[in-house]
């Protein structure tokens, strides 16, 4: 039997079969390697349980990853929405990260800013200024009030929802999707427990061609499993300075004839961003 992984509860996977009937599922053995989003094949153990034998092949796997492990967030998304608000703070390394981790995976990038009516909207506007430059995707909505305009730019993606715990996400999926809490409320009828729907991620289909994954809040969004080119190449406005600096292992630093810090002196490229992947290469090495 084949199905489709629609939400993850720590070892447990809920899988909507090709069927049609939804299975609570583990993975055989010890070891979990599949995600929301993923397609697998299982054995069914009962009326409605399910052991996962194998993972089909996938188009994308975003992770993030640690030193000595690694957490999948999904599978087989082609973009990542990343949702920020001018209120609380948010963290611009963060977004840094979570896009280089899309760039990895070939996967689209779109900011979300949320709570685009507060006043200090402005400031946020002006933060992510560098990342529209870049020629990263951006829409402003308020959730509570309307989140229409986002609609257009879901249409036809399989999108990872991702962001700081605040921004809310939540309220935004509940904007989307009426019945989002209903479904919640299914999942732990179904579950016949509380104790178990602190969902790791769920997907909810928003039109016949689109697939939203919500996906927990994030406070990090380690990038271990990449190498340093792969990081700098994460940094879209890098790409025409990346191979021409005059050591072939610049840290772009204090190295000389280093081709980004050349492209600041010459007001080609902003020092906060320099900045900003310096200190994201200092941390995965460390």
């Amino acid at each position: 039997m084949r199905g489709l992984i629609v939400a993850a509860f720590g070892r447990q996977y809920l899988v909507k079969s090709d069927a049609g009937n939804m299975l609570l599922c583990v993975p055989r053995g010890k070891k979990s390697d599949v995600a929301c989003g993923d397609r697998i094949v299982l054995a069914q153990t009962s009326p409605n349980q399910g052991v996962i034998e194998s993972t089909e092949p996938r188009s994308t796997l975003y992770r993030r990853s640690a030193a000595y492990r690694q957490k999948l967030i999904a599978a087989n998304a082609t973009q990542v929405a990343i949702v920020v608000a001018a209120e609380p703070s948010f963290s611009e390394e963060l977004i840094c990260r979570l896009i280089v981790g899309a760039e990895e995976q070939g996967m689209k990038s779109l900011l979300v800013l949320n709570k685009a009516d507060l006043a200090s909207t402005a400031l946020a506007r002006e933060r992510l200024a560098p990342y529209a430059a870049a020629g990263h995707r951006m829409v402003e909505i308020s959730a509570l009030k309307d989140c229409s305009a986002l609609l257009p730019c879901l249409h036809g993606e399989t999108t990872a929802l991702v962001g700081q715990s605040g921004m809310g996400k939540s309220t935004l999926i509940n904007g989307l999707i009426p019945d989002a809490d209903a479904s919640t409320r299914e999942i732990s009828a179904f579950l016949d427990s509380g104790r178990h729907t602190t969902t790791h991620a769920r997907i909810y289909q928003l039109d016949a061609a689109s697939l939203l994954i919500d996906c927990p809040g994030l406070q990090e969004f380690g990038l271990h499993h990449m190498s340093q080119a792969q990081i700098e190449y994460g940094f879209i406005e890098l790409r025409p300075f990346l191979g021409k600096c005059r050591f072939n292992d610049c840290r772009h630093g204090v190295e000389p004839g280093c081709a980004l810090i050349g492209a600041c002196d010459a007001g080609k490229l902003t020092a906060r961003r320099l900045e900003l992947l310096r200190r994201i290469l200092a941390a995965e090495r460390a």
